[in-house]
């Protein structure tokens, strides 16, 4: 990779047709965070923005497959994971990335959509518990996923800490979930709460904004920043997205992933007399 190359960040993750959520949502966010999106699809769902209405996980040979190639052809600097689907998708996944113990690993720990609809086709909690997330860098749980990866823990912070007893190196926990008057974002690591962020709790739901935290965490370490300055960072973009979202459909409001730019588009006109003499 040379000085001028963007890092290349490899997403595994379902393919969403409306770009809200899954592999778009992923590649928008990182392309936006100055990276060089990469992609392993491991479920292709039929899904708009008020729900699922099938998915078809992708055989594991072939998810393998994809990993190769872009692994023994480009220098990936993060992964990051989404909808895995099965637990042998989830096997395969974590036998690739232990391969390569110094490239960091977001798991997005996703099993059910923003919508509430299920997006495996098994429980993949104990599979997750033993074969992904001791490999994890970082798990951005919402608190419900939380409770379901640490079921004997009776808090929030004792769920991060038996995730971080079993090998993830830090914890955030999301709480859009709570029932609280702003948002609180937990990050755990070194076996402590490192830090909170409070953020505002906007008045609508959105389909793809754990996608998209996920993803700019991955990003954010990619550049190179350390675990906490890339969960600040991938927080402050996240709320902006989502400030910024739009109902494209008859559903949730999609994040604004490039919402730096504006979201303008300058034609540019023809000049007839340039037409003309082409």
């Amino acid at each position: 990779m040379t000085a001028e190359s963007p890092p290349v960040v490899l997403v595994f993750g379902g393919a969403d047709p409306t770009g809200g959520a899954g592999i778009v949502a992923d590649c928008l966010t990182l392309a936006s965070f100055g990276c060089h999106p990469t992609s392993v699809v491991t479920a292709v769902t039929a899904q708009d923005t008020t729900g699922i209405k099938q998915f078809a996980c992708v055989d594991t040979a072939l998810v393998i497959a994809q990993a190769r190639a872009v692994l023994e052809d480009m220098p990936v600097a993060a992964f990051k994971t989404g909808m895995l689907g099965n637990r042998a998708i989830v096997g395969a996944v974590a036998a690739i990335v232990h391969e390569y113990p110094n490239i960091p690993l977001v798991v997005d720990p996703v099993q059910i959509s923003g919508a509430g609809d299920v997006l495996t086709e098994e429980s993949l909690d104990d599979a997750l518990r033993t074969l992904l997330l001791p490999r994890a860098t970082l798990v951005t749980p919402n608190s419900l996923e939380a409770r379901k990866l640490a079921p004997g823990a009776d808090t929030l912070d004792a769920c991060a800490h038996a995730l971080m007893e079993i090998g993830c190196d830090y914890v955030l926990v999301t709480g859009t979930h709570e029932r609280t008057e702003h948002v609180l974002n937990r990050l755990y690591g070194h076996s402590r709460l490192l830090e909170s962020f409070q953020t505002e709790r906007l008045p609508r739901e959105f389909h793809g904004s754990g996608c998209t935290l996920a993803s700019a965490c991955a990003a954010a370490l990619a550049h190179g920043l350390d675990a906490r300055a890339a969960v600040a960072e991938a927080l402050r973009y996240t709320c902006n997205t989502l400030k910024a979202s739009h109902r494209l459909g008859m559903g949730q409001h999609v994040p604004n992933r490039p919402y730096w730019s504006g979201g303008t588009f300058v034609r540019r006109k023809k000049n007839p007399k340039t037409a003309d003499e082409s």
